[in-house]
């Protein structure tokens, strides 16, 4: 009796190991979280001003604060922005590290 090969290759369907699935999982995250071009703007924004508020970006994009705040959020999740607190204000700033690692990975598909 024949083995299946565990590592896909051409022509078979061989399942994906429990690590492998869970990074395919994560980096789909990722790509959907950039998958829109307010967020990839908000993120050459934040870029710009090194951090901002909310209300910098509504203001700035002209759009109703709860849309901002959801596509924030959603960046937040993908961990592609830090938060912190100052006072009844929640900054905005990039997360370096983990858009170069990004940019690293989708540079390598091409």
């Amino acid at each position: 009796m024949l083995n299946k090969p565990s590592v896909p290759t051409e022509g078979n369907n061989a399942p994906l190991l429990q690590g492998e699935e869970l990074q395919l999982r994560k980096a789909h995250y990722l790509l959907k979280a950039l998958d829109h071009r307010l967020r990839i703007d908000m993120i050459l924004f934040i870029h710009d001003k090194g951090s901002c508020t909310v209300t910098d970006i509504f203001i700035s994009f002209r759009l109703v604060q709860a849309v901002a705040s959801q596509h924030l959020a959603i960046l937040r999740r993908a961990n592609l922005v830090h938060t912190e607190r100052q006072g009844k204000n929640i900054y905005y700033s990039l997360n370096y590290p983990r858009l170069n690692q990004m940019l690293h990975l989708i540079g390598g598909l091409s």
